[in-house]
């Protein structure tokens, strides 16, 4: 009876992978497709804007939407989808920079702790705990408020920093690179002459990483809405940038008077759920 009901269970599991593979290029097809159409506005935004954003007029201060200009005016005259679609650049070059210097360390620190193990792994692992044990948001604001100019690069930095994304990341890496090392493959690589760094590079890296990319997409939507919340609170990104936390700032007190300029809490909500959602999609086949 346990024989029967194992093999009923590995063929309903078969006859369902198909259905579930579907489903998992669905769920990710729409972020995706979000996310394409955002990168496209970010890299060319004079091809969706109306208008100059350098091109303001303060008598057109807080002007609703129109046919002309659908997304109104801002506080200080400019048409607010063109400093939406511009801001989209902003956002997305904080995320890019960010998760790129952050999987960088995850990838040198993790792999070396995984695959070398000993004092250099133990050394590793105290460094991800005194990092993890400090407040991300605290930190973050410290340091932006002794920055006197705040521009994307200076805050990309401290994202990388003092957000302290790395450590999961490192744990994560970390975990990768042991389990792809006690693969029979990588073993077997190794008894053929093949040298540590071969192994590493050639063997170990091209599995452990996978999980390691899954969870930098939806790392790179906490970093657009931290960098959003820095700005809100005014510690952020400073003008003449434009970026969606920025318009949120100047907007704050007259959201009552002028409910368009809501409209970037809107891209701001569709960058960061599309990212997490995907993120999670590259993860979960993984898991199963």
């Amino acid at each position: 009876m346990p024989r029967a009901l194992s093999v009923f269970r590995s063929r309903a599991a078969r006859h369902a992978s198909p259905a579930r593979g579907r489903r998992v290029r669905l769920g990710a097809a729409v972020p995706a497709g979000i996310l394409l159409a955002l990168l496209v506005v970010a890299l060319l935004p004079g091809a969706f804007a109306p208008g100059d954003p350098e091109s303001c007029a303060l008598s057109r201060s807080l002007e609703g939407p129109s046919l002309a200009h659908p997304f109104g005016f801002s506080v200080f005259g400019c048409d607010y989808l063109t400093d939406t679609l511009c801001a989209a650049r902003t956002s997305l070059t904080v995320a890019a920079l960010s998760v790129t210097g952050t999987v960088a360390i995850a990838l040198l620190l993790g792999s070396l702790a995984g695959f070398c193990g000993g004092w250099v792994d133990a050394l590793t692992s105290r460094a991800t705990e005194v990092w993890t044990a400090v407040p991300l948001l605290l930190a973050a604001i410290v340091v932006l408020s002794a920055l006197e100019t705040r521009g994307v690069m200076s805050v990309s930095l401290v994202l990388v920093l003092v957000l302290f994304g790395w450590p999961a990341m490192v744990r994560l890496q970390r975990a990768g690179v042991l389990a792809a090392s006690a693969q029979d493959y990588v073993t077997a690589a190794g008894a053929l002459g093949a040298s540590p760094s071969r192994v590493l590079v050639r063997h170990v890296l091209p599995n452990a990483v996978r999980p390691l990319l899954g969870y930098a997409s939806a790392y790179a939507g906490l970093v657009i809405g931290v960098e959003a919340t820095l700005t809100y609170l005014g510690v952020g990104l400073q003008q003449p940038v434009l970026s969606w936390g920025l318009q949120l700032l100047q907007a704050q007190n007259r959201l009552a008077q002028a409910p368009h300029l809501v409209v970037p809490a809107g891209f701001l909500v569709l960058a960061v759920g599309s990212l997490v959602v995907l993120g999670q999609q590259a993860r979960d086949p993984l898991e199963r």
